[in-house]
């Protein structure tokens, strides 16, 4: 019988102690964006898309754009990518496991899939 009385406050303390690792997640992941400053025109290019072509990735600029955009340098961020403050939603997003989060990653793929085309087409 004291099994049965203690199992809904262990339900619910291991519910907040998942809260609490969540929101300790996402707040390190902030801080280490806030923390980095990488250059704004970096000497060497990490992405082989660019490499290959001349051209930018629908995803090059984003890691400048999270770093700007976690200092509130909103302008900045847009200008590295376009798509940066979805890129910032959607990377905070996969702390949580609401209804919403799947369909919010397939708008956003696709969203970067046209910037993408958009991107290498008028570059």
């Amino acid at each position: 019988m004291s099994d049965s009385i203690n199992a809904p406050s262990t339900r619910y303390s291991g519910w907040r102690g998942s809260v609490a690792l969540r929101l300790l997640g996402a707040g390190l992941l902030l801080a280490l964006l806030w923390w980095a400053s990488p250059a704004a025109e970096p000497a060497f290019r990490a992405c082989p898309f660019y490499w290959l072509t001349g051209k930018p990735c629908p995803l090059c600029g984003l890691t400048r754009g999270l770093c700007a955009l976690a200092k509130g340098h909103w302008s900045q961020a847009i200008h590295f990518n376009a798509l940066t403050p979805l890129g910032f939603v959607l990377l905070f997003s996969l702390f949580w496991n609401a209804p919403w989060r799947p369909r919010l990653w397939t708008f956003g793929i696709a969203a970067f899939a046209i910037y993408g085309v958009c991107r290498i087409a008028l570059a």
